[in-house]
């Protein structure tokens, strides 16, 4: 199908502020597979700008999230057959700029969408239009509900079986997911303990419903949970892995959920993980009744539209904390721009964040007609 913009003619391809689209670009992309994403990723500075198809966006990004996983694609970990180089990258938000004839059916150029797509470490991508979110404006808010909000969302809907009463621990709850993860235990009025490892990230904790915060450079884990909790916790939101996992597994009460949807602390080593005391692990678990569960969000996306619609509804109505980390008190400052992504994955992996890590892409338009 002929598309709505004729690509053929650069002068009829433009976005809807007037500016040329640039027929290059900037993007990064894993060259070599490796746990040190320094290693693994380059950033082109001259690769085509790519065409949408029929039922394609061209979306101009304007912030792209960061996530722990990002380490985990570029060693090559999630699908052995994809060879370098491939894109990287998993969520955007931008404007679109160009589309296919049957994309347009449902979004116009100059519409702000999200998307989880890989490759969105780029100042351009294509996203099919199935897969966009359309949004009301550009804000970096929306981009930490598409995979950090809707894995904390879905994950306890569907594995943590969450009653009024439940005593629930997140582990690095002050992080990208966490942060949603306490809210949500907290509005299914659950009691509510997170881990963090600062009084900084403990008072932003309290801030957002926690009801006991465990700095666990200050505090002992294992004792704060034996003695303030000694029946236990009924679901655990786990994404730290090695000796955070075994803390975990030993304060679950009676028939008490783990939920893993991460192990960071092992991401970036050699194996991708931290050891923990597998082989005690049946012997727990038949003690208690108890169970482990792991949490994918791509196994879960035939209900991935509705959690987001459910999580953006309650963002609308101010009934959900977005909290976004650009690195404002980074040694370097604020990640703006491709180049920045390095410093923005270091920062995660130094535990620095408050919320969900955000680069942004600055765009001038420098209109050339």
């Amino acid at each position: 199908s002929r598309p709505i913009l004729d690509m053929s003619y650069s002068r009829h391809f433009l976005d809807f502020q007037g500016s040329s689209i640039p027929s290059s670009m900037k993007k990064l992309v894993v060259t070599k597979l490796s746990q040190n994403f320094r290693e693994a990723v380059t950033l082109q500075q001259d690769s085509p700008v790519p065409l949408p198809g029929d039922g394609d966006l061209l979306v101009r990004n304007r912030f792209v999230g960061i996530n722990a996983s990002d380490v985990n694609y570029s060693a090559g970990r999630y699908d052995a057959s994809v060879k370098p180089p491939f894109d990287i990258g998993f969520e955007g938000v931008g404007e679109v700029v160009a589309l296919g004839l049957s994309a347009s059916a449902n979004h116009t150029v100059g519409q702000a969408v999200a998307y989880v797509k890989a490759g969105s470490f780029a100042e351009y991508t294509v996203v099919p239009a199935s897969h966009a979110v359309s949004l009301p404006s550009v804000k970096p808010e929306f981009l930490t509900l598409m995979v950090s909000g809707a894995t904390a969302y879905l994950s306890l809907k569907e594995l943590g079986d969450l009653s009024e009463g439940n005593k629930v621990l997140v582990t690095a709850a002050a992080g990208g997911t966490g942060q949603f993860a306490v809210q949500l235990a907290k509005k299914a009025k659950c009691h509510v303990i997170g881990t963090c490892s600062s009084d900084e990230k403990g008072g932003f904790l309290k801030s957002i419903g926690c009801d006991r915060t465990i700095n666990y450079k200050t505090e002992n884990v294992e004792s704060v949970l034996r003695k303030d909790y000694p029946e236990g916790v009924d679901v655990v939101y786990e994404s730290v892995g090695g000796k955070m996992f075994d803390l975990a597994l030993n304060a679950l009460a009676i028939k008490g959920r783990l939920i893993i949807i991460g192990f960071i602390a092992g991401y970036q080593n050699p194996t991708g993980l931290q050891p923990i005391k597998a082989e005690l692990l049946p012997a727990k678990l038949l003690k208690k009744s108890a169970s482990v569960r792991g949490f994918f969000l791509n196994h879960y996306l035939s209900d991935y539209k509705m959690a987001l619609q459910h999580l953006l509804k309650m963002y609308e109505r101010g009934d959900l904390v977005c909290e976004v980390d650009f690195g404002d008190m980074s040694p370097e400052g604020k990640f703006t721009g491709l180049e920045s992504v390095f410093r923005a994955v270091d920062y995660m992996y130094m535990g620095k964040n408050i919320g969900k890590i955000v680069v942004e892409l600055p765009h001038s338009v420098n209109s050339k007609l």
